[in-house]
């Protein structure tokens, strides 16, 4: 198996696992403090991540610094919008609508990064636009 197919499946196993735990959380907590503090739990433990494994020697250039920020900004965004949907409604709803964003993103990649878009790749972006509609109906 390819490295980045494991990656991407512990990856999904995990993701699965924070609208239960957010949910469940979430009962008498706001979400932006709940976001706050998931925030520094990760970033706490990344950190430790890092040490341990060396990468921190690493240079990051001003491009790069930007988009990674930039990527750090949306991530925060994305986790905030999502504890407040989920505090607030169906967590089946709320990750089959935030799933979209897969098909927002191969759309983006194409337009923005130039990546391949073929007949197969819109409709399976289309089909799961259509799925999430489904589940959040």
């Amino acid at each position: 198996m390819r490295t980045y197919i494991f990656y991407a499946l512990l990856s999904a196993f995990f993701a699965s696992l924070v609208p239960i735990f957010g949910k469940l959380g979430l009962k008498d907590v706001d979400p932006t403090l709940a976001t706050t503090v998931r925030a520094v739990i990760m970033a706490a433990f990344l950190v430790g991540v890092a040490l341990v494994s060396g990468v921190t020697r690493e240079s990051l250039n001003g491009k790069a610094l930007l988009f990674i920020t930039l990527s750090g900004l949306a991530g925060a965004l994305s986790w905030l919008f999502y504890f407040m949907a989920i505090k607030n409604g169906r967590v089946p709803a709320v990750v089959a609508i935030d799933k979209t964003s897969v098909a927002l993103a191969i759309f983006l990649s194409w337009l923005i990064l130039g990546s391949k878009m073929d007949v197969k790749t819109a409709i399976g972006a289309l089909l799961i636009v259509l799925g999430a509609l489904l589940v959040a109906l």
